[in-house]
């Protein structure tokens, strides 16, 4: 069986969908060049290739901060009651940073005459422009609602600063002309914690990276895990995992948890039977890895997507997460991956062992999961979705 990735929709959903939207855009992040693969997971660089390739010109907006502007900013949140940030995300979704960045894409918008901007994330909105007649877009995978839930150091935050986020939030999501959404999950949190209209919010899904669907043969007799996390170790689910194969590994001494991370992974990994770190692993080993494994096991504490879990799946491996954020729709409920409802060693343990000992399961789930997402995700069909009105 060969399988290779579908057109986005089909050849005539251009023609079907309605007029496009916008003939030119920017594209904005601040993570980074959005040309960049490495930025943002390589969302802003293969929506722009995509559009590209539906005849709409791209042109890339990078706003940024200074560590000393960065500092200075803090300082602000600091003496307004907001608290000692803990990371850099803090200062940049407070409102202060917010509006810097967004007069920096207002401002180079203006320089390069950009009618049309796509904003991948909210930390560089609230547009500032609305009134000079630019329409402003928003592609996100998360609002702060959501990351809030399971946020990691929530608990550090203080009550003026958690008020402070939600409030920036919203106003970051004004006065845009439509916001589209990796999940279904996101719209409707939009829609109801964030009054958005619903007709001006599209969920269009996400698009696959360079791994390649695997077509060759495949066993699963062998229990092989896999981990996959390059930073946050922490938050992508590295301890709980790492705790509960201690437990599985009890019961299966024939467990393998191979873990792909960077040499501050080490440090919480140690020296652990039956577990393998490597700290910098080539593209193509990568690929190799995903395509060896049975299951790939990623409970991320607070991911809102996790392109892992695509990659996995495309390779005819079965994932394992936590119910919560994107897992369940990405697994459609859990028909393409196993769900687990609590963010515990003991349970994380007890699924892991019995999804291994029912290889013939995890063959027939990784099949499907792999047809599940080489007929659903492509980047071709969130441009089209993206760059066409309904």
């Amino acid at each position: 069986m060969t399988l290779t990735m579908n057109a986005p929709l089909d050849s005539h959903v251009g023609a079907s969908a309605g007029a496009l939207r916008f003939d030119r855009v920017a594209i904005t992040c601040v993570f980074g060049d959005p040309r960049d693969t490495k930025s943002w997971s390589g969302a802003p660089a293969n929506v722009a290739k995509e559009l590209e390739r539906l005849g709409v010109a791209v042109d890339s907006i990078r706003p940024c901060m200074g560590r000393l502007e960065k500092l200075g900013v803090a300082a602000c949140d600091m003496i307004a009651g907001l608290g000692r940030p803990v990371s850099t995300e803090q200062v940049l979704r407070g409102r202060r940073s917010r509006r810097r960045l967004a007069a920096q894409v207002a401002g180079q918008a203006s320089r390069i005459g950009a009618r049309h901007v796509l904003h991948t994330g909210t930390f560089d909105l609230p547009a500032s422009d609305l009134a000079a007649g630019v329409k402003h877009y928003l592609y996100c995978d998360h609002s702060w609602a959501l990351t809030r839930a399971h946020h990691i150091d929530v608990c550090r935050y203080n009550k003026r600063a958690l008020a402070a986020f939600d409030q920036a939030e919203r106003e970051a999501l004004s006065g845009l002309s439509h916001v589209f959404t990796f999940g279904a999950y996101v719209r409707d949190n939009l829609i109801s914690h964030y009054g958005l209209p619903p007709e001006k919010v599209t969920a269009v899904g996400s698009g696959m990276g360079a791994i390649e669907p695997h077509d060759g043969p495949k066993s699963y007799d062998k229990p092989a895990l896999l981990f996959v996390a390059k930073h946050l170790f922490k938050a992508k689910g590295g301890l709980l995992l790492l705790e509960a194969f201690d437990l599985a590994y009890r019961q299966r001494p024939d467990l393998r948890l191979t873990i792909v991370g960077d040499e501050r992974s080490r440090a919480f990994v140690g020296e652990r039977p039956g577990v393998t770190l490597h700290a910098h692993l080539p593209w193509e080993r990568l690929q190799q890895l995903y395509r060896e494994s049975t299951l790939l096991v990623q409970p991320m504490l607070n991911d809102p997507w996790g392109q892992v879990y695509l990659e996995a799946m495309v390779s005819r491996t079965a994932v394992m997460g936590l119910n919560r954020n994107g897992l369940p729709e990405l697994v459609d409920g859990g028909r393409h991956g196993f769900l687990v409802d609590r963010a515990d060693p003991s349970a994380l343990a007890e699924a892991i062992v019995s999804a291994v000992s029912d290889p013939g399961r995890l063959e027939r789930m990784a099949a499907t999961a792999q047809r599940h997402v080489v007929q659903n995700y492509s980047w071709g069909r969130v441009a089209e979705r993206i760059a066409y009105s309904s």
